[in-house]
């Protein structure tokens, strides 16, 4: 129970350490807009990203496998969805505050929920319905459309979050048939290959030593961000480490604040409030019900099994 606990308890660490690796990333990437343009950016973060993340290659799956699909058309659909999705996240960091960008990503899990309903008809509670309710809500109120003027980085980051969700499920679909490399390796390609197009069409900007320094820098955080995420997940069950994830609004309100004068006035941090506790909400209900299952699962195979007669024991052989 001891060694249970403290190796859980590590794996919420490396999840706060995650969470906030990728919002440096982040960071990174919003300072890089002001001299490159955001193909640039996704080239060269995709590239350098991949180092790091090399490491995690399972040491069953052979690189020369990676292209062999077992269902390629939702592979090449989760490699589009991701790679428009990182695209339109790029942007949004680059135009909009940090927080805001994060605060509209955070509908991730509704888009999830009402895409697996209607693709992999999974059933959602009411209780989780409401939750989802609130952090819409919570978007609204740091968005506040109608009142303040919107910009294309709150549409950006809005199709970010539904393609995100979406390949969510297209992953989830395919998780059992295909290779793991696979699933790591085909949105980058497509993310190399198409901002590698897009940026030799409108111009490779001159970059300073410094510049590709910061874009190294950048990339190799992210993949780092994602290596520690893996070994959270690892260490800790999902719905432990998940609400770690909402540290990334502290994290964006503090370098938003440091180093872009971005300060969200008192309605955008209640906003912003509510959408973290309805996502820390949404996950420790769900940690709660699978543990329920999980705890009355154990008792009823603890039970002795009841024969056709009512009596305990299986009942008489009927050959």
């Amino acid at each position: 129970m001891t060694t249970r606990l403290s190796t859980s308890t590590l794996g919420i660490v490396i999840a706060l350490f995650a969470y906030g690796t990728y919002s440096t990333a982040d960071a990174v990437v919003k300072f890089l807009g002001n001299s490159l343009n955001v193909f640039e950016i996704g080239l060269f973060i995709t590239v350098f990203s991949i180092l790091p993340a090399l490491l995690f290659k399972p040491k069953t799956e052979q690189w020369r496998d990676t292209f062999k699909f077992r269902r390629p058309v939702l592979m090449h659909a989760i490699g589009v969805t991701r790679m428009i999705a990182a695209l339109c996240a790029t942007f949004a960091f680059v135009t909009i505050p940090l927080a805001e960008v994060y605060c509209i990503v955070f509908l991730i899990p509704i888009f999830t929920a009402l895409l697996s309903i209607i693709i992999l008809k999974e059933k959602v509670s009411a209780a989780r319905a409401l939750l989802m309710l609130l952090s819409f809500a919570g978007v609204l109120l740091v968005v506040r459309p109608g009142f303040r003027e919107l910009q294309l980085g709150h549409l950006a980051t809005l199709l970010c979050a539904v393609l995100a969700a979406a390949s969510v499920v297209m992953t989830r679909l395919v998780s059992n048939d295909e290779r793991r490399i696979s699933l790591f390796v085909i949105p980058g390609v497509y993310s190399f290959v198409v901002n590698g197009i897009a940026a030799a069409i409108v111009g490779f900007g001159d970059m300073s030593l410094v510049t590709l320094l910061w874009l190294i820098t950048g990339g190799i955080i992210g993949g780092i961000g994602y290596l520690l995420q893996i070994k959270s997940l690892e260490l800790s069950p999902a719905s432990l480490v998940a609400p770690a994830q909402y540290t990334q609004i502290a994290w964006a309100l503090f370098f938003g604040a440091l180093f872009f004068q971005e300060f969200p006035d008192a309605l955008g941090i209640a906003g912003l409030v509510v959408v973290v506790i309805a996502g820390v909400g949404n996950v420790v209900a769900d940690g709660a019900r699978a543990r329920i299952a999980g705890r009355w699962a154990e008792y009823r195979a603890a039970q002795p099994a009841k024969g056709p007669t009512g009596l305990d024991g299986p009942g008489p052989d009927p050959v």
